[in-house]
């Protein structure tokens, strides 16, 4: 990543810092805003050239803060620990293109994981795996795609 995507990320990040005080009250929802913005950042770091990348990195961060801030507001810790449960159980033992659910009938909410495909990056002994994964609250679906990697301990981290 070049220097300016670095700093147009840092930026971002210090934008949402801003915010966080207006969300003391709520954790999961300040929780949610930073990680979505951050990777709202980095993603739209990646996608703008040359003068873009600070549009990318601006757009970026407040699509992710918005939608981050959306679900960390509305999980509660049962949903979370459902998610991460189901994921890490995904990843580890299940095959591409295999779906794995979660629900929590108390909040209503739901999601779903699935592998789409397991690649070994150079230099790492541990495999990493692309996944698509939902999650619905209050009846609107979300979808997210990302990858995560095991690490040496056996747990899978989402990597960018």
């Amino acid at each position: 990543m070049s220097m300016t995507k670095i700093t147009s990320a840092l930026v971002a990040v210090a934008m949402l810092s801003a915010c966080e005080s207006n969300m003391q009250n709520n954790p999961k929802q300040t929780i949610g805003t930073v990680l979505g913005g951050v990777t709202g950042a980095v993603v739209g770091a990646q996608m703008g050239k040359g003068k873009g990348t600070l549009v990318g990195v601006a757009l970026g961060t407040l699509a992710g803060a918005w939608l981050g801030q959306s679900i960390g507001q509305s999980l509660d810790d049962l949903d979370k620990m459902k998610m991460q449960q189901t994921t890490q159980n995904a990843l580890e033992h299940k095959p591409v293109g295999q779906t794995s659910s979660w629900s929590n009938p108390d909040s209503g909410n739901s999601g779903t994981i699935t592998p789409t495909k397991t690649v070994y990056e150079p230099g790492r002994s541990e495999p990493c795996r692309e996944y698509t994964s939902t999650v619905t609250i209050d009846g609107q679906l979300e979808t997210i795609t990302g990858t995560a990697c095991r690490r040496p301990d056996g747990t899978w981290r989402t990597v960018d």
